[in-house]
């Protein structure tokens, strides 16, 4: 079993529609993961069916026990995160706040407040329209732990790949360079990195690099939109000759890729294209490099 992890440092690259080409072209030869679990949409573009789901629980939430609380306010006193109010008379946590520290129910005089584990997401087993099983999930609206949640789809997706025999595992990486993406990158055997020629590409292409040389995990890159502005192109080259990382291709501005991605499709069942025959050129490359 091979591992890719593709991934961006920072959003609209094309991160999402090269992992999801690559996905239909390999069909039910590799299992997908999609870790940008704070804003999962893969399973848009390969209709993932939904077939098992399960609540992720993660961290703990102060919840105050309103017939045994004697409104004190020692509690809102010490919450350093402004997460206890009086409404209606009534002292009340509010859950987004909350950072689940437990200094309010050490210090609460009656024990009127227990922490309680709280659902932080949601967890998804799927097949594709391309006949290949996805592991993704989605994480709650202004919940943390989001790197545990990458954790768990990563985790699963390999045992899948391993235990059905597939070949590959493609990953959907998280953006940025946090905790989220440290997760997607775990255990590796590469990281493609997909920028696009503009001054914050290059600036979070170096980022993200620097995470990956750290992990000595091998990397190679697809600048998109290369046409966008070629002095940063250049640069981008520069850069990637310097560290000796492998540019696999450079892809023109195209809006094939807003018009695919409006009709819910990947880029290869857009119909035929100079586009997608770079994309399939791509993925060649990128399977002899997994290979060798």
């Amino acid at each position: 079993m091979k591992e890719v992890v593709i991934i961006s440092g920072k959003g609209g690259t094309g991160k999402t529609s090269f992992a999801a080409s690559f996905a239909y072209l390999e069909k039910e030869n590799a299992v997908i993961a999609d870790c940008d679990v704070d804003a999962a949409n893969m399973h848009l573009l390969l209709e993932a069916d939904f077939r098992y789901q399960e609540d992720f629980y993660s961290g703990e939430i102060a919840v105050i026990d309103e017939e045994n609380c004697i409104n004190c306010g020692e509690c809102k006193e010490v919450c350093r995160f402004d997460a206890i109010h009086v409404i209606d008379d009534q002292h009340r946590v509010d859950p987004i706040s909350c950072e689940g520290c437990w200094y309010c129910s050490r210090v609460c005089p009656v024990e009127a407040i227990d922490m309680k584990t709280q659902k932080v997401g949601d967890f998804y087993l799927s097949m594709t329209k391309a006949q290949s099983e996805m592991v993704h999930a989605k994480l709650g609206f202004a919940a943390e732990n989001s790197g545990k949640l990458v954790a768990k789809v990563k985790n699963e997706a390999k045992k899948l790949t391993l235990a059905n025999k597939k070949e590959f595992l493609i990953v959907d990486g998280s953006p940025g360079v946090g905790c989220p993406v440290i997760s997607s990158l775990s255990g590796a055997d590469l990281a493609l990195l997909v920028t696009e020629a503009t001054v914050s590409g290059l600036h979070d292409l170096k980022r993200v690099y620097k995470l990956v040389k750290s992990f000595n995990i091998e990397a190679a890159c697809i600048i998109n939109k290369y046409d966008l502005n070629i002095d940063v192109t250049k640069e981008i080259e520069a850069f990637l000759e310097e560290e000796d990382i492998t540019l696999i291709t450079k892809i023109a501005y195209d809006e094939t890729f807003a018009k695919a991605l409006s009709q819910a499709k990947t880029i290869i069942e857009y119909g035929d294209s100079s586009l997608k025959t770079e994309i399939e050129k791509s993925w060649q490359y990128i399977k002899n490099i997994l290979r060798s």
